[in-house]
């Protein structure tokens, strides 16, 4: 698959975007720690948002490496795998975000650093926890050809942590769960029990 970049015009207008708001909140957004942040900017968020630029089909079709499994069909989890992403209700960070991915095999295991790849690519979009998890339990479930998955969030939000409420100490943790997961409770139990290391 050919990399996508935003294009010069969104680059520029994200730049333009960046003086307007120093002109708006700096009496002088012409000084020498603010001349070169409109620039900064730009490479922030479209670094930041890269995930923005594919579907939920071409990253499942960017990460797809897979391997035949030994028909074991064991349970199959990575976790502690640590993303960020931007909270498309305030722009602010999602942020110390741990993803745990579970699956059981279905004639093929994926790459262990691929499941990473997957959780950091659906970050780096305007996102909400609940849909970040659903976006990589997709994914998942489109490379491995199995709907026996499971994604397990937990994170903070800067637009709870920074301001309104400030709750510095809140955690959300978000399930995403299919197939097998949802249908047998004694699976949903050991996968709960080993994340928890017991």
């Amino acid at each position: 698959m050919v990399k996508k970049e935003f294009t010069k015009k969104q680059k520029k207008d994200l730049e333009k975007l960046a003086r307007k708001f120093l002109e708006i909140v700096d009496s002088n957004p012409d000084r020498p720690g603010l001349i070169e942040t409109p620039k900064r900017f730009v490479k922030y968020w479209t670094e930041l948002l890269e995930g923005q630029l594919y579907t939920n089909d071409e990253i499942a079709e960017m990460f797809d490496k897979t391997f035949e499994d030994v028909q074991s069909h064991d349970l199959v989890i990575e976790k502690d795998i640590e993303i960020f992403s931007h909270c498309e209700h305030h722009l602010a960070l999602m942020y110390d975000m741990k993803v745990a991915i579970a699956y059981i095999p279905k004639d093929r295991v994926i790459g262990l650093s691929k499941m990473a790849r997957v959780a950091e690519m659906v970050g780096k979009r305007l996102q909400l926890q609940e849909r970040i998890g659903l976006d990589i339990n997709y994914v998942m479930r489109k490379i491995l050809k199995t709907d026996d998955v499971a994604v397990i969030i937990t994170g903070k939000h800067g637009c709870m942590t920074a301001r309104g409420i400030k709750s510095k100490n809140a955690i959300t943790r978000t399930a995403a769960l299919s197939g097998a997961f949802v249908n047998e409770a004694s699976l949903r139990n050991e996968l709960y029990l080993l994340l928890e290391g017991k």
